[in-house]
């Protein structure tokens, strides 16, 4: 197979759809002049939200929504109570209860709705908030199956809202400077990244505890379950559902897309042509049939490949984070933390041509090419930085990400991570589930954008 270059420089600026959100949205000025719907709102005009599904996640978005200025929690619903006992007195009791999510999308008053519930629920609620005129803010990942992107990027095109996908860690400054570094060509061509998400406790592995109160008479079954299959009344699903592919797409649905999430962002990618997955569940065996360990290659047409992974039996292996790799340098993000290692590799034939009649290998040295190359004390004095660090401090990324998408709301454009690229980040992890389940190859048909048939 013929060798493709990695990405640099201009391909970056070429191929960036985030860049361009508008473009790779396939929104026109035109659209985004929303004569269908009322104009932006006055920079001072208070935004107001309602919560739709607040568990454990959703009380962190809570507190970060609080601390972006001119906005106000209104309205919050759950399918247990002792959540919404806590969401009221986070918002110091102004958020109104509500039974059905239905009730806050009827409410003319209510600007926004945030989306945390089980992914399941996902495209029904977000369709149901963009046609009832609500702007949204979906916890990755936007999709329970690859096929809802296409309906969800179709429904925020046909309504004029605006809709930002919860991958927060691109809002991050950290991530900002990664993308601008591989930009600027300092990385040389990119040819490829390993990406890691790893723990090893029952909590890490979504065996979370139970409340207490937690009953048939506290949480409401039916209202979890929505469009899912029918099962009996468990404690296990309901507090735990990303163990079960009845809600979730479990690790590659819920760590997977924050990966490939910042990939496409820092890389200008749109999706993989190729992937392929494997994982098993080895170890975690309570109230649970998605693995526990699950590895993805992603082959991406710019000229570079990924390598995923994530086991929640071991969290020395990489813990989370990055590698990026370039003919002329790597970066290695972890946290708030980036890396850079310049690459000056010496070439050494001394062992091959040491074999060879004296002669030639005397005059194999004396080309001053080969000298230059393969020995370093016949190269011009330089002075070059081998290694650069970057540290970030300030606001949370879920509060930047929230700030991008409120002052995205005021200004009616498009966000940091709309429908499309949610849409692109989550079929990554779909793809991967596919392949590992199916034991096969799985295509991205980038005209359809969706799965090769």
């Amino acid at each position: 197979m013929a060798r493709k270059r990695g990405i640099n420089r201009r391909e970056f600026l070429r191929r960036s759809t985030y860049g361009g959100a508008i473009a790779s949205m396939g929104l026109s000025s035109k659209t985004l002049s929303f004569s269908n719907i009322k104009k932006a709102m006055a920079p001072n005009d208070k935004i107001t939200v309602g919560m739709i599904g607040i568990g454990s996640r959703a009380h962190q978005l809570i507190e970060a929504i609080k601390q972006v200025e001119g906005t106000e929690i209104v309205a919050v619903c759950d399918a247990y109570k002792g959540r919404l006992e806590r969401a009221v007195e986070r918002t110091n009791g102004r958020a109104a209860v509500y039974s059905d999510y239905k009730e806050i999308l009827a409410k003319p008053d209510i600007d926004v709705v945030v989306i945390a519930t089980p992914d399941h629920w996902h495209k029904v609620m977000i369709i149901d908030a963009l046609e009832s005129g609500k702007n949204v803010y979906v916890e990755k990942p936007m999709t329970y199956t690859v096929e809802e992107g296409v309906e969800i990027i179709k429904a925020v095109k046909g309504t004029g809202r605006i809709l930002q996908v919860g991958s927060q860690g691109m809002s991050s400054k950290i991530q900002g400077k990664a993308r601008e570094m591989i930009q600027s060509g300092k990385l040389g061509d990119v040819t490829m990244i390993r990406a890691s998400y790893n723990r090893n406790t029952a909590s890490g592995a979504w065996i979370y505890p139970i409340p207490p109160d937690a009953s048939a008479k506290t949480v409401n079954w039916n209202m979890f379950l929505g469009p899912a299959p029918k099962r009996p009344f468990s404690l296990n699903r309901f507090f735990r559902w990303r163990s079960y592919w009845e809600y979730s797409g479990g690790i590659a649905t819920d760590l997977f897309v924050h990966l490939c999430t910042t990939i496409h962002f820092v890389m200008g990618a749109k999706m993989p042509s190729m992937v392929v997955g494997a994982g098993q569940l080895y170890r975690w065996k309570e109230s649970r049939n998605v693995p526990d360990s699950i590895n993805g290659i992603l082959e991406y047409p710019e000229g570079f490949v990924v390598s995923l992974s994530s086991t929640f039996n071991n969290q020395m292996a990489g813990g989370a984070g990055f590698q990026i790799l370039g003919t002329e340098g790597s970066i290695q993000i972890g946290g708030n933390s980036l890396v850079f290692n310049a690459e000056h590799p010496v070439e050494n034939n001394d062992w091959i041509v040491s074999g060879w009649p004296r002669k030639l290998e005397e005059d194999y040295y004396k080309d001053p090419k080969v000298r230059e190359l393969e020995i370093p004390s016949s190269r011009k004095s330089n002075v070059y930085p081998v290694t650069e660090a970057h540290s970030e401090e300030g606001p949370d990324a879920t509060v930047l990400h929230f700030q991008n998408f409120f002052d995205c709301v005021r200004k009616r454009r498009q966000p940091m991570e709309n429908a499309a690229a949610g849409h692109h980040a989550a079929s990554c992890a779909h793809l991967v589930n596919i392949s590992a389940r199916e034991r096969r190859f799985v295509y991205w048909d980038f005209n359809r954008d969706s799965i090769k048939s």
